[in-house]
């Protein structure tokens, strides 16, 4: 509906919070990248990494930039924006993603929706390999929970970090390319999955605008004659 009818679908809200998480988070790996070193947290949980370094690091983080690769079987520029990459004594690359939320159980991998995180870090994996890297198969989430046992505010907010691994595999990724790209070329507009919240909504609304065309139109009607009276 957006790609090839150019039906956008209708924005959520802007997660202000988890971007000032993911920026600060950068800025703080940013000065053990220009240091060579690594940061404390990698030294806690027993990581021999430190953050990559490389020209692009700024590109490859970039929305709508990010790592780019031409994949030519179905002619696209294919692009992810990372959020960090780490690098080992043998030159490896690992890819990082940062998490921020707020809950009083500790952080996990485990939900279903979270599958989508491991897809992303995969297909991240994929591009990296793509531009002639070696990527390892394990990638970590900085995972930030904020605190809410603290006695009050105070104007700050305190977060328990953890570096979760994960160890993907982007097999999956060439085939769903290659599938996107048939969805994409063919006349035929695809059944919604019974999955998606987003279609299931658009197909509740569309029952109840059968039901009550008529009371659709009054209620336009009224509002049409409102607007010529204003």
């Amino acid at each position: 509906m957006d790609r090839r009818l150019g039906v956008g679908r209708p924005p959520g809200f802007p997660f202000n919070l988890n971007s000032a998480v993911d920026l600060l988070l950068k800025k703080e790996f940013d000065i053990h990248r220009a240091e060579s070193n690594a940061h404390p947290l990698m030294t806690t949980y027993g990581l021999d990494l430190i953050p990559f370094s490389h020209p692009k690091m700024n590109e490859w983080r970039e929305n709508f930039k990010g790592v780019q690769f031409y994949f030519e079987p179905a002619n696209l520029v294919l692009t992810g924006a990372v959020d960090d990459i780490w690098v080992d004594k043998k030159e490896i690359l690992y890819v990082v993603d940062y998490k921020s939320t707020s809950k009083d159980t500790e952080v996990n991998l485990d939900a279903d929706w979270q599958g989508g995180y491991k897809r992303q870090m995969e297909f991240y994996q994929w591009l990296l390999r793509k531009n002639g890297f070696g990527v390892s198969d394990t990638g970590y989430f900085v995972y930030c929970n904020g605190k809410r046992d603290a006695k009050a505010f105070d104007a700050k907010l305190e977060f328990d970090i953890k570096i979760i691994p994960y160890k993907g595999s982007d097999k999956w990724v060439k085939k769903t390319i290659l599938e996107a790209k048939d969805c994409l070329m063919s006349g035929a507009v695809p059944e919604a999955s019974g999955d998606c919240d987003y279609c299931n909504y658009r197909e509740a609304v569309k029952e109840k605008e059968i039901e009550r065309p008529k009371t659709k139109k009054a209620v336009f009607k009224k509002l049409k004659t409102q607007e010529t009276l204003l």
